[in-house]
């Protein structure tokens, strides 16, 4: 039986453009192959993002062999990924709780309607 997948969520600021937000959406209409292939093989197995105004809000679900260490190490090597990084840069803004050069933010558990 497989083992239930760990559930992530994280949050971040698009720049408060609705010009910058709605290219943002249309480029998360047709993400990069390559970019939905290094995302699965970090070990996500799922990935939705979600946006109200200029706020995203991202569900991860991942397997056992997925980190968030090993996921940045893999991104660092993939130059595709480094070129689709600097390109969503330009529509996104850090939240104002990150750490330097932090972009998504992991968010706490506060509340589960089935714990």
């Amino acid at each position: 039986m497989a083992k239930p997948l760990k559930k992530y969520c994280l949050a971040l600021d698009l720049k408060d453009d609705p010009q910058k937000i709605n290219t943002y959406i249309k480029y998360h209409q047709q993400v990069w192959q390559e970019i939905n292939q290094s995302i699965k093989d970090s070990g996500i197995q799922k990935a939705e993002i979600f946006h109200t105004g200029n706020r995203l809000f991202m569900i991860l679900e991942v397997d056992e062999t997925f980190s968030f260490d090993r996921k940045a190490k893999l991104d660092a090597c993939n130059p595709k990924v480094q070129e689709w990084e600097s390109l969503m840069w330009e529509f996104q803004q850090s939240l104002p709780n990150s750490k330097p050069n932090e972009k998504w933010v992991l968010m706490d558990k506060i509340y589960d309607l089935n714990a």
